[in-house]
């Protein structure tokens, strides 16, 4: 069965860092390029990074650029998203999606297999 897992979520200060991480189980990522996305209430879906199946290519949402870093483990078949300098308006719930043989260059759409999420709350 294939699976999406987040973890590494939760409450920090304005300015503080999390770690995200999406490890896949029943599957390889390999040949997977993986997005991570957020929801928050009231707020459109954002599309927060990506990175295509080498690792060699990235992107990033406008509002997080410079400050998140998105990174890929092969070996240990994860996806992790370094989330630095934050602030309550990166508050939502973080999710990995992955797409079978596409890039990052793909549309949103094109990213079936979800995790479940996890929640990152950015307050003083």
């Amino acid at each position: 069965q294939l699976q999406l897992v987040e973890s590494g979520g939760g409450l920090v200060q304005p300015g503080g860092s999390l770690r995200l991480t999406c490890a896949a189980s029943g599957f390889s990522l390999d040949n997977y390029s993986v997005r991570w996305f957020r929801r928050a209430p009231g707020k459109e879906q954002q599309g927060v990074a990506c990175i295509n199946r080498s690792g060699g290519h990235t992107t990033y949402g406008e509002s997080v650029n410079g400050r998140f870093t998105i990174s890929r483990d092969n070996t240990e078949n994860t996806v992790s998203l370094q989330m630095n300098r934050l602030n309550p308006d990166d508050t939502g719930v973080y999710y990995c999606a992955a797409a079978l043989l596409k890039s990052c260059r793909d549309p949103e759409n094109l990213f079936q297999y979800w995790g479940q999420g996890t929640q990152v709350t950015v307050s003083s």
